[in-house]
């Protein structure tokens, strides 16, 4: 039977199965056989295909002749899968105890850094404080009267604009 990309653009198939049946089939169509859905098995949405593209009759006997597969395929995974979860957990501890202390090294060091961090800021604050201060005070002896004269102006200023005298 032949299935073509029209077909599969009216059952909405995706964009990605649509562009691999183009990629494979330039001609947009192509002759279902059993060798040629074998010979692509990893590439197709089988499941949706059954869902969309065979009858109920048909989808009915797919899942007949697929229940003994699949059940094939859960008791021969099972082991393997048991164990990828027993190492994959034995891992996943290993990973939170490598981290656990890695954290508590960085809060170590963290606390000593910060500790250090507060000395030496400190010690600059201080040493800020010791050579800004003769400027400083410099400052004040200088700005304090300037202040206050420009006050004292800019008092007589107001007054005398309020006054009308200026």
């Amino acid at each position: 039977m032949i299935l073509t990309i029209d077909h599969l653009y009216d059952t909405h198939a995706c964009l990605e199965q649509i562009k691999e049946f183009l990629n494979l089939f330039p001609e947009g169509k192509a002759d279902v056989t059993e060798e040629l859905c074998i010979k692509y098995a990893e590439l197709f949405d089988w499941e949706w295909a059954a869902n969309y593209l065979l009858t109920p009759q048909a989808w009915a006997e797919y899942e007949r002749v697929k229940a003994p597969a699949r059940a094939e395929y859960e008791r021969v995974q099972a082991p393997a899968w048991a164990e990828y979860k027993r190492v994959k957990a034995q891992a996943w501890a290993e990973y939170k105890r490598v981290k656990a202390q890695a954290w508590a090294e960085y809060e170590r060091v963290q606390v000593q850094a910060w500790a250090e961090y507060r000395r030496v800021k400190a010690q600059a604050w201080a040493e800020y404080e010791r050579v800004q201060a003769p400027a400083r005070a410099e400052y004040r002896r200088v700005q304090v009267p300037a202040w206050a004269e420009y006050r004292r102006v800019k008092a007589l200023a107001w007054a005398r604009a309020y006054n009308g005298v200026i």
